[in-house]
């Protein structure tokens, strides 16, 4: 096997035959059965005039040598029917809890998965009712319920966590699940939120299948601890209805960057959190054909897809930028409670939407959390900060269901009011108010010059057909929950591993998983050791390997 890289027009390169043609002329084969390759990495140069497409393809000698290519994927066996598996508690089913879950089957270990949410066919009903009714249902909406906030954000799967092990061995497990192929090569790999949904499902029989518990409607309110003289430690969990879920191994904590019951209840038990940094700001949405314009340098290409950006910029020593960008997509509720307003976007797996839109937010830390504090280092203070902004949102967008604010793009450079607005995705609707008034002003101010920073970027990105909606509030968690660097369990609390974004140790849903398999990983290893010192032993020797999935 060897590994080339070539440079093609994307009428080639996004072309099956096509790209097949072009390797037998470039290798030099006599035919078509002779070739015998893999994509390992295709991306789009859009600065390049005109367009060039990078590919980095294996080839092989053979059939053979290609069927033997090592995969990375977990062996996921059924556990025993003896019930002599011990148990891991995992609190939340979006990525990194239900990753955790096939991490720890694989270690023949049992996973008792609990989701305060619906399944995945029960939420569409609360997600439809909230997007015609603008009713929250606190329990199952674009948050909380089976894949978490991944599986209705659009299901992007690129990530720059290149060190928390195997990126290869999750997409892998995704494809396995129904996921299309080409996530394995691609760039930036998506999904897509209408094909999601059946890819979590599966994840979740395969879960059962094997010996696994998936539990819904099963929220947790509070731990059962046991105190030892100045030890304590987490045996398992007290749902809303009454029941103890006991664990032999521990508790993963992994229930996302908006449960903020959870963060209060590990407050209320004085188990050690800390405010956390995050961002705040504005969903932008163009006309998909605008950005394809500005991007592609004219009419895009049939070959490829709705055109993306990324963007970023530095406004007074706080970084403004561009998140979670969705083409061909739609703004959507993603309020977990009544009496606010939030916005996140997705798009479908063919990014065929008309409007092209995405978060553009400011960087937020302890100095706009200072007035929301109570009391010395105060663990919730970014919380209430983030609730505050979110309770304005709702007040201006009319103080009726999710409705939200909402400006043209230039009205909100200019500091103007006006009534009329451009054509938006948002299907609960708008209303036109000043944002000047819902953000915080350090935020207004550097989101204004951020907008006159990209337009200087993309020539055409000020236009007057683009709308600001606000406000994109949940980036990420405004809290952390501290744990040691190699053993992963929290610092005063034995037996609680926190767990990917709600933890704030994971950005997406790659990284989200990642973390759960390293989560299980660390369980297990604490579960095989009769001492302190020899799980200190075994933590240095697993944290310098390099061959594990979850290295």
């Amino acid at each position: 096997m060897h590994i080339i890289n070539l440079d093609l027009p994307p009428q080639v390169a996004f072309d099956e035959q096509r790209l097949r043609d072009h390797l037998v002329a470039h290798l030099n084969l006599k035919s078509e059965s002779e070739l015998f390759f893999k994509l390992i990495k295709r991306s789009l140069d859009a600065r390049r005039k005109p367009l060039v497409s990078k590919l980095r393809i294996a080839i092989y000698e053979s059939l053979a040598e290609e069927q033997q290519a090592q995969s990375n994927g977990l062996m996921l066996t059924p556990l025993s029917n003896d019930n002599t598996a011990k148990t891991l508690v995992i609190v939340g089913a979006g990525p990194a809890g239900l990753f955790a879950a096939l991490r720890a089957l694989s270690l023949g270990i049992k996973p008792i998965v609990l989701e305060r949410g619906e399944d995945v066919r029960s939420r569409r009903r609360a997600l439809a009712t909230l997007n015609r009714q603008g009713i929250v249902n606190p329990e199952s909406n674009y948050c909380f319920g089976e894949g978490g906030a991944g599986t209705y954000s659009d299901g992007k799967l690129y990530t720059r966590s290149k060190k928390r092990g195997s990126i290869r061995a999750i997409l892998e497990l995704l494809v396995e699940h129904g996921a299309p192929e080409n996530i394995l090569f691609e760039a930036q790999p998506h999904i897509g939120t209408n094909r999601l949904p059946k890819v979590i499902q599966a994840i979740r029989e395969q879960i059962k299948n094997l010996g696994g518990e998936v539990h819904f409607n099963a929220k947790v309110v509070d731990f059962l601890i046991e105190q030892r003289k100045s030890v304590r430690s987490l045996k398992g969990v007290i749902l809303n209805d009454g029941r103890e879920i006991e664990a032999d191994l521990g508790v993963v904590l992994a229930t996302g960057h908006s449960a903020r019951d959870i963060f209060v209840l590990l407050a209320n038990q004085q188990i050690e959190i800390e405010a956390k940094p995050f961002a705040l700001g504005v969903r932008v949405e163009h006309p998909q054909t605008l950005i394809d314009q500005i991007q592609y340098h004219g009419q895009r290409p049939v070959e490829l897809g709705s055109a993306a950006y990324k963007l970023v910029t530095q406004v007074k020593d706080r970084g403004v930028f561009s998140f979670c960008m969705c083409p061909g997509g739609i703004i959507a509720p993603a309020s977990t409670a009544p009496g606010e307003v939030v916005v996140n976007g997705w798009s479908p797996y063919k990014r065929n939407g008309r409007f092209a839109n995405s978060g553009v937010v400011v960087s937020v830390d302890q100095k706009d959390f200072q007035p929301f504090q109570e009391g010395a280092n105060d663990p919730l203070a970014g919380m209430r900060f983030q609730a505050s902004v979110e309770k304005k949102a709702f007040e201006f967008g009319g103080s009726q269901g999710v409705t939200a604010p909402a400006q043209s793009l230039l009205d909100f450079i200019q500091r103007k009011d006006r009534d009329e607005l451009p054509d938006c995705s948002y299907v609960p609707g708008l209303k036109a108010a000043p944002l000047r008034s819902v953000l915080p002003s350090s935020v207004e101010q550097r989101l204004r010059q951020g907008f006159k920073d990209f337009g200087q970027r993309l020539k055409g990105y000020l236009s007057p057909q683009a709308i600001v909606v606000g406000v994109e509030s949940r980036t990420s968690s405004p809290v952390r929950i501290p744990r040691d660097k190699e053993s992963l369990e929290h610092p005063e609390l034995k037996g609680l591993f926190p767990c990917g974004e709600g933890a704030g140790y994971a950005g997406g849903i790659i990284s989200a998983a990642l973390d759960g398999f390293r989560c299980v990983e660390a369980a297990h290893i604490k579960s095989n050791c009769r001492s302190d010192d020899q799980w200190a032993n075994i933590l240095i020797d697993y944290t310098q390997y390099k061959g594990g999935i979850g290295s």
